[in-house]
């Protein structure tokens, strides 16, 4: 890599780390190529992103950002998965470290705290903000379609009358 190469380098992850909430830091030492994009393709479907970087060049461009503190987790062979989403990378990344041995979690940030892998597996465990979304925009229309149904069942009542009144006429005729 050239010298420029470095620095767009490192100012890209940087302006990627302003804007993530969360950031999980992994060995990936003995994944194969077809692993490595399988992943890739997880992380980008749940709304993540996933590198392989080098370690020096991700400490100067994590250094002007909230997660400074994780500095020390980058030594060997790191990968890096991020997003705006605080759930998305963590719950990618726990279920592919329980299908691959050679993938291994080693922590992370959370809003600029340092965290775990315990507090990692907890983020894995909660519900995405797809999946919150979705709950809320259920709850928000529930109310809406009980409205509906109430203000149409008398019409129903009323048509159940008169038709059983009307089968009733017939049978007696």
């Amino acid at each position: 890599m050239k010298r420029s190469e470095k620095k767009d380098f490192v100012e890209n992850l940087k302006d990627d780390f302003l804007k993530s909430s969360s950031v999980i830091v992994a060995q990936y030492s003995g994944l194969t190529v077809n692993e490595t994009e399988n992943l890739r393709k997880e992380m980008r479907a749940s709304g993540a992103k996933f590198k392989v970087t080098k370690n020096r060049l991700t400490k100067l461009a994590i250094s002007e950002t909230q997660f400074k503190d994780m500095k020390e987790l980058f030594v060997g062979p790191t990968a890096i998965a991020y997003s705006e989403d605080p759930i998305a990378p963590a719950k990618v990344a726990v279920d592919f470290e329980k299908k691959y041995e050679s993938f291994k979690i080693i922590g992370g940030g959370y809003n600029g705290e340092k965290i775990d892998k315990e507090k990692i597996n907890f983020l894995a465990k909660l519900p995405s903000l797809d999946e919150l979304r979705g709950k809320i925009i259920g709850l928000l229309s529930a109310p809406a379609q009980k409205l509906v149904s109430i203000t149409i069942e008398p019409g129903t009542q009323i048509s159940r009358i008169l038709s059983s009144k009307s089968s009733n006429s017939i049978e007696s005729n």
